[in-house]
């Protein structure tokens, strides 16, 4: 079975357990420690992949992390991963954990490319649109800031990319450009 299906079904039991439970938000912030800590430490992924290292190792290195604060489904949870040597397949729980979460709240994520940092009325127009595209109510916008762009934004929501960048008409521009002088040659 490929991981994204097993990390799926992982993240949809434990979804509905946190439900069920009512633990829900903080089982959510738990996961999103572990893909934040995963983010800014790329030895967590190589470890929890790495065959070499033991299960009890792997786990030991998940209870430090999460030594204060974390919700015990959440240990549970690790430990049942743990026991099953499934360690590897844990960040991408948490990445279906977060999707699956994000459905169950209505909550569209949305990411936006800009050349400069955007203000609240922009931000206000931009989750319009991403509403009015998704038909979610709530939105949630992931902002970057990139000058490459030249100018303009590039909105990318779901499986739909709306570019209006300067660097983008250029590019068209430019393939326009060449394939009307290399006709005209012929």
């Amino acid at each position: 079975m490929s991981n994204h299906r097993v990390a799926s079904r992982y993240a949809k039991s434990i979804l509905e357990l946190a439900l069920e439970k009512g633990v829900l938000e903080e089982v959510h912030a738990d996961f999103q420690k572990l893909s934040a800590i995963a983010k800014s430490n790329s030895d967590l992924g190589f470890a929890l992949k790495n065959p070499v290292l033991t299960s009890d190792k792997k786990l030991k290195v998940l209870k430090a992390l999460f030594a204060e604060g974390a919700q015990p489904m959440t240990l549970t949870f690790f430990e049942i991963v743990s026991r099953k040597n499934r360690e590897a397949v844990l960040l991408d729980v948490a990445k279906e954990f977060e999707a699956q979460y994000n459905l169950h709240k209505s909550i569209q994520v949305a990411y936006l490319t800009t050349t400069f940092p955007i203000d609240d009325a922009m931000r206000s127009e931009f989750e319009r649109i991403v509403k009015e595209i998704s038909g979610l109510k709530t939105v949630q916008l992931v902002e970057k800031v990139d000058p490459n762009l030249i100018g303009g934004f590039i909105l990318k929501v779901n499986d739909r990319q709306l570019d209006e960048s300067l660097s983008s008409k250029l590019r068209i521009l430019k393939m326009e450009f060449q394939e009307n002088h290399y006709e005209s040659k012929i």
